[in-house]
């Protein structure tokens, strides 16, 4: 795909997201009222106006927050700017969670980059459990350099899908077909939460690339919050309903629109790196049902 095709399709999913953002807005940006430190307050930095926030991992602590809400369907954006240099073993993660021993969880997870980029590109985890079960990695290797600005990380989970998306692409799906034996999560209220913390076990180049702490304090950025989603009231009645208020279940969010599509099947071809759909070894030939069924 050319650089001009590209901005195009960019384009086009600007003017689809604009109208059917205005629906209905939970929060737009203010971290000290949407959200709460979980994890070292000490290493959480907030700016005056709220608008901004930074995680730190040193010897002492990683840190975390999270929102003080719970939802069930929505859309989640957060712009994230990843640890400049070699950040090796520390894992960036922006996600959705119950936080129940059988959790329901939704995961962007960064790996870490041992040479800041320069040679390697930064490689972004997705997961996604359902009633405590994951096992549903995929990783993409990003077509920019993360740790340079900010980009815009998004998780749109309907009754109907779930999509990941940077920049407004999509870069996976997962679909509801709970009609043919697959589970989905659609019980479980979920928090929206960041968290910076030591992975050097497994992240980076398979736990081969470990924390060089003398090169720490490791910093991601947070910034441009935007939560659009459906507040957990104890019912799943009223947000399992696809009214004008609930937009993300509405007929134009049941699946990707053509421009999605394109822009998806290009991730899909130059820069998925691991699919479990293709791990046959790791299910012994018995691959997760959903990997035969349609993503979009």
């Amino acid at each position: 795909m050319n650089a001009s095709r590209f901005i195009f399709l960019i384009g086009v999913l600007s003017v689809e997201l604009i109208q059917i953002s205005i629906a209905s807005v939970v929060s737009a940006g203010d971290f000290n009222r949407d959200f709460f430190v979980t994890w070292s307050p000490s290493h959480v930095n907030t700016s005056a106006d709220g608008r901004a926030r930074s995680l730190k991992l040193d010897p002492d602590s990683g840190s975390a927050f999270a929102s003080n809400d719970m939802f069930l369907f929505g859309q989640f954006d957060m712009q994230i700017k990843l640890i400049p240099g070699n950040s090796a073993g520390a894992v960036v993660a922006f996600y959705l969670s119950s936080n129940q021993p059988n959790r329901d969880e939704l995961d962007f997870e960064f790996l870490g980059n041992a040479d800041g980029g320069q040679q390697q590109p930064y490689i972004l985890q997705t997961n996604v459990y359902v009633d405590g079960f994951d096992d549903r990695e995929e990783r993409i290797k990003l077509w920019f350099d993360p740790t340079k600005d900010f980009h815009t990380y998004t998780i749109l989970w309907n009754i109907h899908q779930i999509v990941f998306m940077v920049d407004w692409v999509p870069i996976r799906t997962f679909r509801n077909h709970a009609d043919k034996g697959v589970a989905f999560p659609r019980w479980q209220p979920m928090a929206l939460q960041a968290s910076i913390w030591d992975g050097s076990s497994w992240a980076t180049g398979g736990g081969k690339d470990k924390i060089d702490w003398s090169r720490g304090p490791f910093v991601a950025s947070f910034q441009n919050h935007k939560i659009d989603a459906c507040i957990w009231k104890g019912s799943a009645g009223f947000c399992t309903a696809e009214s004008p208020t609930n937009w993300w279940n509405q007929g134009g969010s049941n699946s990707l629109t053509s421009a999605q599509r394109r822009l998806f099947r290009w991730v899909r071809k130059y820069y998925v790196i691991y699919d479990y759909c293709q791990d046959r070894p790791r299910f012994k030939n018995n691959l997760p049902k959903e990997c035969s069924l349609p993503k979009y």
